[in-house]
């Protein structure tokens, strides 16, 4: 058996569609990750201080509505503090009666001991005649003359899910508003592979692990999902009797769409216009990193060396950057290049790291990696960070047990990771400087996460 059959047995046999690298940097230790990791999440500055009211319920039968503001609240306020860029009030140290509108608002009970809150989110929300209705305001508690900083106004069919969407929405809005204009992710989508329904298929997520719901029911092994950037079409890889190819989902159409393959194709990428897709292909027997049009027509090769390159992503900043895994000079390694293969750059050096992931805004790559690869050797693999222009790294993970796949946000501030502890495989979210790490899965095994553009 081959080097490369060697490689290639082991991560079909762990459902992995990669091959990857480490590196044992010759490079001196590193302060914390906000001192060079400008990842949005105010780098050492401090956070704004937000309280949020439990919003004011003024249905005319108490009874109706109660149920989705229990809910709203609870979002509002686990969106506002998953933003990574608040220091949110404990309910506990709010004032006692929320305020239902500007006329009832008393900033200084907001911005005195206990709360000592900077900003106070609050609002009505009511349910009537099938419709949820919300209206909420962002004051600023040190500003008298002009508090009111933001005002929103939702209306939607009543549901629970409603009443999600519409803090999420809030959110959102709360979060652009203080936090220099960057779009927040309360409502994007997290993709990944789960076995839950008996075989290995695509499912998606809110960003917080809420409404997992199954896309695919192809009944084969299926890996490596990648959503659009325009969020209409879902590519990923899958095992059939023919071998692997590039599967493509229609978000909008709920099914699957032609798109040609050759059995040999692995990790899907899309490039940020959404116009094309890289990926890895053996069709001329060793594997290369291809680029096609997004029909999946026009494939040509990019990559033309002795040893497997897989796992391309693409700049989302630029376009014109792939960063990929490489075994040309033996254990795998992280690279990149131009998106036309050249200007080739190796990033690392030694060791063994998988699934790169590059920063919304072009200047970091994610990557998991096992610096202490080798026979006997201690360690694991963990998620790190590295700075293209410097290479300086930090790690993100430690002592959880080996972590990989990690995925960058939209917003540039988390990064979501697939993490095994004990047998099992759960998909797991982090602020962009390692801090914050829960999961958001625990039934069946569950990997490989994509995170939506927006």
């Amino acid at each position: 058996m081959t080097g490369w059959q060697r490689t290639q047995s082991r991560f079909q046999s762990h459902y992995v569609s990669i091959l990857s690298a480490l590196l044992l940097l010759a490079l001196p230790a590193y302060a914390p990750a906000q001192d060079w990791v400008h990842t949005g999440t105010n780098l050492g500055a401090q956070k704004i201080r937000l309280a949020t009211a439990d919003f004011h319920l003024s249905s005319f039968d108490p009874s109706q509505g109660s149920g989705d503001k229990q809910v709203f609240d609870a979002t509002l306020f686990s969106d506002l503090m998953n933003a990574g860029i608040f220091d949110l009030v404990s309910k506990s140290m709010a004032p006692s009666v929320a305020p239902a509108s500007p006329q009832e608002i008393v900033l200084t009970q907001w911005s005195l001991p206990p709360a000592n809150a900077a900003m106070v989110a609050f609002g009505t929300l009511a349910v009537s005649g099938g419709h949820i209705s919300v209206t909420g305001w962002l004051y600023d508690t040190q500003n008298k003359q002009t508090p009111q900083v933001l005002a929103q106004q939702y209306n939607e069919t009543d549901s629970t899910d409603a009443a999600r969407h519409i803090a999420h929405e809030f959110a959102d809005a709360i979060i652009s508003r203080l936090g220099g204009g960057i779009p927040g992710i309360a409502e994007s989508k997290l993709y990944f592979v789960s076995d839950r329904s008996g075989s290995r298929e695509i499912w998606q997520m809110d960003y917080d692990g809420a409404n997992q719901k199954q896309v695919t029911h192809l009944g084969l092994i299926s890996l490596s999902p990648r959503i659009s950037p325009d969020g209409h079409r879902l590519a990923f890889a899958a095992l059939d009797k023919h071998g692997w190819d590039i599967r493509m989902y229609s978000m909008d159409l709920n099914r699957m769409v032609h798109f040609p393959g050759s059995g040999s194709d692995l990790s899907p990428a899309w490039s940020p216009d959404g116009n094309s897709l890289a990926f890895s292909s053996a069709r001329t027997g060793d594997p290369e990193i291809w680029i096609c049009a997004a029909s999946g027509y026009g494939a040509h090769k990019i990559t033309s060396f002795e040893g497997p390159d897989v796992s391309p992503v693409w700049n989302p900043r630029t376009g014109t950057q792939i960063a990929w895994i490489s075994g040309r000079t033996g254990l795998p390694q992280l690279y990149i290049m131009d998106g036309d293969g050249t200007n080739v750059q190796r990033m690392t050096d030694g060791g063994y790291a998988t699934s790169p992931s590059w920063s919304p805004n072009g200047q970091f790559l994610t990557f998991a990696w096992d610096r202490s690869y080798g026979p006997g050797a201690p360690g694991g693999q963990d998620i790190y960070v590295m700075d293209i222009a410097s290479k300086r790294w930090i790690q993100l993970t430690h002592d959880i047990g080996r972590n990989d796949f990690p995925t960058w946000s939209p917003d540039g501030r988390h990064i979501a990771f697939q993490n095994s502890q004990h047998g099992q495989r759960q998909i797991w979210t982090m602020l962009a400087d390692g801090t914050g790490q829960h999961a958001l899965t625990s039934d069946g095994s569950n990997s490989m996460p994509n995170w939506s553009w927006k």
